[in-house]
């Protein structure tokens, strides 16, 4: 009897021990691992109160991260917490949301093509006929920040953009044009800290290694040029003066002051660019934020984000995970996306799929992107999942997998998990699965791309309510759930 009793206790300890480690073979949740198939005690779906999807007319700020020594709230630019709400006439409707978007993804791929041209299937026409500058589509709504420049400093409210990596605001007299803007206009002359920069100075010649274009002068001057997808542009001098970011962070900064101005920028001051390449703020003050930023984008346009600059406050539940070394050189960070999950369902999707795509993250796409063979069974198993609801021809193309919720107060969602390489794993919050402006019409916010060798993209609906943390100097990325609400 001893013996069996042993030999039970140590087979059971064997089993238990061979349980652990098979554990440690799947999947992460934020350095957590998880049986995304076997494990009862995960979450796979939850319920969503319908009214959260809708647009509320109120703002609801949130106050997380703001106490932080360089933060700043993030809203969205057609919401309630933004300023420019005020202008009913440039709030956009869902579908032109969705024509922007897929305007600014074209543009996105252009780009690529032209650094990769074996990398996509974008078309020739596209390619060339795409102007090979910094910038991408602005006329998206987007999330727009407020920063102090010159001396003293005038307040400006920047679109935020991930994508572009020079900075440039409107300025006076507008030589050329200046599109409406809610701000007043930078001017120069009221600035004793404004200094235009020279046409041979190193920092010129930089400029044109980064936008791509030879070194522009105008005289001895230098100029810059950010021309858009959607026939936006920004053109004028190149300059430094002081930009404002706390009380104590007053910081010499270059920036391009237009002069000439046209598009849809929908009463923004210009553009704050948070790219990868040189110029951008975060290469520019590396010594001082250590090319280390954050954001989080609200669950809503009725709430607000934060980005910050430095490391101060990065919440411990963050975890990082090496930037794609794929798009080095470029203004995009790389992100090396391998898997999907819907539900308890990991989608049976080779991984080659994915990494011949490649993927990045954007902050001025909406809609997530992906592979069109990802896309597809994704889609099949998000309606095999929601069959308990009716589905509805689409009235918001390209959109095609739409529900009409009129009649329930909650709906029943499968959780979406992205999965990427070295085991880590990001659910997708579930203000970030669905898009429209009716109860009878909610779309699932993805969408595949024309082809498999198109890079995916992570758009910032998916992005709600993540911190995403990126430390450009140790060359990663880190995600955190509950960043802001």
């Amino acid at each position: 009897m001893g013996a069996t009793t042993i030999s039970s206790a140590f087979l059971s300890a064997y089993l238990l021990l061979l349980c652990l480690v098979c554990s440690l073979k799947v999947g992460y949740v934020f350095g957590r691992r998880e049986n995304i198939a076997e494990s009862h005690h995960l979450q796979h779906n939850y319920s969503i109160q319908f009214s959260s999807l809708l647009p509320s007319s109120f703002c609801s700020p949130s106050t997380k991260a703001l106490d932080k020594k360089a933060a700043f709230p993030l809203v969205r630019k057609d919401g309630p917490c933004s300023q420019l709400h005020q202008d009913k006439a440039n709030i956009p409707t869902v579908a032109k949301i969705i024509l922007l978007d897929e305007a600014r993804v074209k543009s996105i791929h252009s780009k690529l093509a032209k650094i990769n041209p074996g990398s996509t299937n974008v078309k020739q026409t596209d390619a060339t006929t795409l102007p090979l500058k910094d910038g991408i589509v602005v006329g998206s709504p987007g999330y727009i920040v407020t920063i102090g420049l010159g001396t003293p400093k005038k307040d400006l409210s920047l679109l935020f953009d991930t994508g572009s990596s020079i900075t440039w605001t409107q300025c006076q007299p507008c030589t050329g044009s200046c599109y409406k803007q809610k701000d007043p206009i930078f001017s120069p002359s009221e600035s004793s800290t404004y200094t235009n920069v020279s046409c041979d100075s190193d920092v010129c010649r930089l400029l044109g290694s980064v936008t791509g274009s030879p070194r522009p002068c105008a005289q001895s001057t230098c100029v810059y040029g950010v021309g858009y997808a959607d026939k936006s542009f920004s053109i004028g001098f190149f300059a430094i003066d002081k930009l404002t970011l706390t009380s104590t962070d007053v910081l010499n900064f270059l920036f391009g002051c237009g002069q000439d101005n046209q598009g849809q920028f929908n009463g923004v001051a210009g553009v704050l660019g948070l790219g990868r390449k040189q110029l951008s703020v975060l290469s520019q003050h590396e010594t001082t934020y250590n090319k280390f930023f954050s954001y989080c984008l609200p669950s809503s346009a009725s709430s607000t984000g934060f980005l910050t600059f430095g490391d101060d406050g990065i919440s411990t539940s963050v975890k990082f995970m090496p930037l794609s070394t794929k798009y080095q050189g470029t203004s995009f960070y790389g992100i090396d996306l391998i898997g999907i999950s819907v539900g308890a369902q990991k989608l049976p999707i080779p991984v080659s799929i994915f990494t011949t795509a490649g993927a990045i993250i954007d902050s001025g796409t909406d809609i997530t992107r992906l592979p069109p063979t990802v896309y597809a069974a994704l889609r099949s198993e998000f309606r095999r999942q929601m069959s308990q609801y009716p589905m509805v021809g689409s009235q918001l193309p390209p959109l095609d997998t739409c529900y009409d919720f009129k009649g329930y107060p909650t709906v029943n969602v499968p959780l979406i998990r992205f999965f990427f390489s070295g085991d880590f794993v990001v659910p997708i919050h579930n203000e970030g699965i669905f898009i429209g402006d009716s109860p009878s019409e909610m779309c699932l916010a993805f969408l595949g791309n024309d082809d498999d060798t198109e890079e995916a993209v992570f758009g910032g609906i998916q992005q709600k309510t993540l911190q995403v943390v990126y430390d450009g100097a140790g060359e990663r990325i880190g995600f955190a759930t509950g960043g802001c609400t």
